[in-house]
């Protein structure tokens, strides 16, 4: 799988995958989310390509203070194959350049899956409540 950034062409068959790999959720429309990542840190997105199909995403940030990872995403019929381990490793590369000392992520508690392929690289639960407060849905 070659790893390169996300190209404004890639965003439907990036948005497939999601839909694939059970990520999109009705408050928060893909397409607005791209176009937001696309003014800040776009070199922070990251498709992963075999042949010319895009088989996993990553998106990062860094805030100056915490990084954090969004969208990982490997088709579902080519995982277990060390792709999403290579799109994170690429994700945490790239944030340790801009200096991040920390990247934090969320899953949903009832992804057992992802929570045990975070842990098999390396992340932690840590002891902490996440909260959040939508300032905009984009459902409406």
């Amino acid at each position: 799988m070659e790893i390169r950034p996300f190209e404004d062409t890639d965003e439907e068959a990036v948005i497939a995958l999601w839909e694939r790999c059970g990520l999109l959720r009705p408050w928060n429309d893909p397409h607005k989310d791209i176009a937001r990542k696309r003014l800040l840190q776009r070199e922070l997105f990251l498709v992963g390509v075999e042949g010319c199909a895009i088989t996993g995403t990553v998106m990062a940030g860094y805030d100056g203070h915490r990084g954090w990872i969004n969208y990982l995403a490997v088709d579902p019929v080519r995982r277990r194959k060390g792709f999403g381990r290579a799109l994170v490793e690429r994700a945490e590369h790239r944030l340790i350049e801009l200096g991040c000392p920390k990247v934090n992520l969320q899953v949903r508690r009832e992804n057992r899956e992802a929570m045990a392929f975070y842990e098999c690289i390396g992340f932690r639960e840590d002891a902490v409540a996440s909260f959040g407060k939508r300032l905009e849905r984009d459902d409406r």
